[in-house]
């Protein structure tokens, strides 16, 4: 699949790059993305949910009344989870929630979203560009001439500070590079908007 490299213009500059076709032209494994999306959502949470147990709860353990002809049932500590204040039943606990994935599954997960946005014609190609330095109008004035809305990311060939700052803080539009692209980036965006000497490192 051949497509046409624009300038920060949005105009044509007579290139085409070739997309390798191991890259964006498997069929997907969509049980392969599914985990990975899963492994990616999952690292995102913190897991410092706490709750006190009934031996953690700072109360008296003295009896509050008496074993029989109160016309309730038994009782003793306050501490039980019957009472406003006990402790909690099987309550959270600080635990991870990582999962372990294959190297060779989470590669085939990207490959496939990679594949998969290339047969959508999601994927337009911009020659390498930067600035001078961080400038998030000139950023947006690059994305609006290529023709690229809603959410987007852009892949650089490698870290650029000043594009990165420009993007920052923009809510729909992200940058990332090419060793550290994941699948849920790749599906989570409407565009992917390649540098063009991003696509042969790939390769």
């Amino acid at each position: 699949m051949k497509i046409e490299v624009l300038n920060i213009s949005g105009e044509s500059t007579g290139r085409f790059v070739e997309l390798p076709e191991n890259v964006f032209g498997i069929t997907p494994n969509e049980h392969a993305v599914y985990l990975a999306v899963k492994q990616y959502q999952a690292a995102q949470r913190q897991g410092t949910h706490k709750t006190k147990e009934k031996w953690e709860v700072n109360r008296t353990t003295k009896k509050f009344k008496k074993q029989k002809g109160t016309g309730g049932a038994r009782a003793g500590s306050l501490k039980s989870p019957l009472f406003k204040g006990g402790g909690t039943v099987f309550g959270p606990r600080p635990r991870t929630y990582d999962i372990f994935l294959n190297k060779k599954v989470k590669k085939l997960a990207r490959l496939s979203a990679l594949s998969h946005k290339a047969a959508q014609g999601s994927i337009k190609i911009v020659e390498d560009f930067t600035f001078d330095s961080p400038k998030t109008k000139k950023f947006l004035d690059v994305f609006e001439k290529c023709g690229v809305t809603g959410k987007a990311l852009l892949i650089l060939p490698d870290y650029d500070q000043n594009v990165y700052l420009s993007a920052r803080n923009l809510p729909k539009t992200g940058t990332a590079n090419v060793k550290d692209l994941n699948t849920y980036e790749l599906l989570n965006s409407n565009t992917l908007l390649f540098m063009e000497s991003s696509v042969s490192k790939l390769n």
